[in-house]
């Protein structure tokens, strides 16, 4: 299916192209030089695991964001670089592992990647409206961002504890202890913080089409369709709470993302629909998430520090419920053309 999909792309890619320069001879004399995107977003859009570190490893301008070559802002990036629409793309990606809504607009964000960090920790890096330099040259703009800001792998973990212990995480959200947010107001919250964040993104970037990009099904349809405890899959939640995840927390966070990108009148991907029966439950070469471990590149680390959980005895690394690279390669697709449509109004 990603094959024929591809060559879907390619072939609008051509057609678009020949059309806008038989239509405006003229329009490509006064115009720049190349197209500009900026890809902000957190792990599932930098990629952590998944291809060639970028930067390389041991080169100095490393920064701690794990951003990788086969996320799919690289994908992407390669295919308008094939078939360029109309003219290049210039793509400026400043996505970071483990950001936050606040990183991308407000907040200084502190890098936590386990890959070769200096002896003091990384140190903190500018908003991603700020690297990215996001201005009224700005043409493109895709964000991936809003999971860190619940925080889906804290509840996730929650989910894990919860199960081991006999008891279920949804109790826990619906009526959670003190100094705990219920679920309704997690996503109430990240609703208003993506609302300060798009407002943000436009003011930075006025004249750019902006693109957001939901997250794929990570979870299964059916809870029972996992193994339980199995860490390449989703260790100890409960089928109940898997069931739960994905309807009342993952469907949720997507719909508040669409809801919110409606409202602005940005373009919205949707990754989930055909990233169903590929989940971190499904068997390699069908899954296109890792589970808790999973296969990762060689120089990702087996084990979380002051965790207890450590995937070597299991030859796997420690990949945390995250696309891998055919994840990624679905995603890719269907942001690459949102970009050429977004390219083709502007």
């Amino acid at each position: 299916m990603r094959h024929v999909s591809r060559q879907r792309v390619r072939a609008l890619a051509v057609g678009l192209a020949l059309t806008a320069s038989t239509l405006s001879p003229l329009a490509s004399a006064g115009a720049a030089d190349s197209y500009q995107w900026a890809a902000l977003g957190d792990s599932y859009t930098a990629g952590g695991f998944v291809g060639d570190p970028l930067p390389p490893l041991g080169d100095a301008s490393r920064d701690g964001c794990d951003r990788t070559t086969n996320a799919y802002p690289d994908v992407v990036d390669r295919e308008l670089a094939e078939f360029p629409p109309g003219k290049p793309v210039h793509l400026t990606n400043v996505s970071c592992g483990n950001a936050t809504i606040a990183d991308i607009a407000t907040d200084r964000q502190k890098p936590i990647s386990p890959v070769q960090p200096p002896a003091d920790g990384w140190p903190t890096v500018p908003t991603q409206i700020q690297r990215a330099q996001l201005d009224n040259k700005t043409d493109v703009v895709t964000i991936g961002v809003g999971g860190n800001s619940l925080p889906f792998g804290g509840i996730l973990l929650k989910c894990q504890e919860t199960g081991l212990l006999g008891k279920s995480c949804r109790d826990y959200y619906t009526n959670p202890p003190a100094g705990e947010e219920s679920m309704q107001d997690k996503l109430a919250r990240v609703q208003d913080e993506y609302i300060e964040m798009l407002a943000k993104v436009h003011e930075a970037a006025p004249n750019a089409k902006v693109i957001t990009v939901g997250y794929p099904a990570v979870l299964p349809e059916q809870g029972s369709d996992c193994t339980r405890f199995s860490l390449t899959q989703l260790g100890a939640v409960t089928p109940a709470d898997i069931n739960w995840l994905r309807d009342d927390v993952l469907k949720q966070l997507n719909n508040t993302i669409q809801r919110v990108s409606n409202f602005f009148g940005d373009r919205y991907v949707d990754t989930y629909s055909s990233s169903v029966g590929h989940d971190a439950c499904k068997p390699a070469g069908t899954k296109w998430v890792e589970g808790i471990c999973g296969d990762a590149a060689d120089y990702w680390p087996t084990s979380l520090p002051g965790t207890l959980l450590n995937c070597a005895p299991i030859n796997k690394r420690l990949t945390l419920v995250h696309p891998n690279a055919a994840g990624y390669a679905n995603t890719a697709a269907h942001v690459e053309r949102a970009i050429r449509i977004a390219l083709l109004e502007r």
